[in-house]
């Protein structure tokens, strides 16, 4: 393999890594925090990548401002999302909530087909940010692809600073460890699992946003995405956020270059990892902390 196109290689897992982070960290945060096992998550996903294609037209080459406003709309979503059913999931057993999430993402699907049809659509990359890096004679790598790492590496390091180094990520630590005594410490538990699950929905539209001009906008994209985030949550361990962003990168490599070298077995490669992984450490790779 030529060094260009082993170059063009890691960059792709890295991309690919850092989206699986986006949507695997908001998943971790809401299973390892409220205890919820959310199906739907993938669907948050597939949410953004929608409102990608639904908001383009609207601002145009802005496509930060697209961003920005498409955080916030999912933001919104998620904090009313969580008001109206998750609220009620917190003392059901782990069945309820597969039931009831899962009866979500069939909601989801069904809404999505009657506003958008079950076409694949498209997404235009904004005129500024296409083109491509020359890597080689022969070879060139999009300049998308890398802003996307980079504003997933920005998003990453942005949430390890609120989740450790802030009032809010004490408070969210302190509820993940013991909620009866942060309660009891004045803290307001349900308006925080409510900022949580907003957190995490907008994380996982902010990765689909993203991936949209590189990837088509189809049904049934979030139920692809979902299953390999929690194989990255188990890897991570359940409620780590810097074991999340480990494992998704190990994901990310370990998908990109099964791809390539073993393209037949390619699939099977993930859960290859997660076994061995898990063999070596039950737990996961980071069973505590953030």
């Amino acid at each position: 393999m030529e060094f260009s196109t082993f170059l063009v290689q890691c960059l792709n897992a890295v991309q690919y890594g850092l989206l699986l982070f986006l949507v695997a960290s908001g998943l971790t945060l809401i299973f390892g925090i409220m205890g919820i096992i959310n199906l739907a998550h993938g669907s948050f996903y597939m949410l953004g990548a929608y409102m990608a294609f639904a908001l383009a037209p609207l601002f145009g080459d802005q496509f930060l401002m697209q961003l920005v406003t498409g955080v916030g709309l999912a933001a919104l979503f998620g904090f009313v999302l969580e008001w109206a059913f998750f609220s009620y999931l917190y003392q059901r057993n782990h069945l309820q909530q597969v039931l009831m999430t899962y009866s979500l993402i069939l909601v989801f699907e069904e809404v999505r087909s009657l506003l958008f049809g079950n076409d694949v659509h498209g997404v235009k990359t904004p005129d500024w940010l296409s083109g491509g890096i020359h890597l080689g004679d022969l070879m060139s790598y999009p300049v998308y692809n890398l802003f996307a790492s980079a504003a997933c590496l920005v998003v990453a390091l942005g949430l390890y600073g609120v989740v450790n180094h802030t009032r809010l990520g004490m408070m969210i630590r302190a509820g993940a460890s013991n909620r009866d005594m942060a309660r009891g410490l004045g803290i307001n538990i349900r308006l925080l699992y409510r900022v949580v699950f907003a957190g995490g929905v907008a994380l996982a539209a902010l990765a689909g946003m993203i991936a949209a001009p590189t990837t088509s906008v189809y049904p049934g994209m979030g139920g692809q995405i979902l299953i390999i985030c929690f194989v990255v949550v188990v890897i991570g361990g359940v409620g780590s956020i810097s074991g999340a962003l480990i494992a998704s990168l190990l994901v990310g490599f370990v998908d990109t270059f099964g791809k390539v070298f073993f393209a037949q077995y390619s699939g099977i490669g993930v859960y290859v990892l997660m076994a061995l992984v898990l063999i070596w450490r039950p737990e996961g790779l980071k069973s505590k902390g953030y």
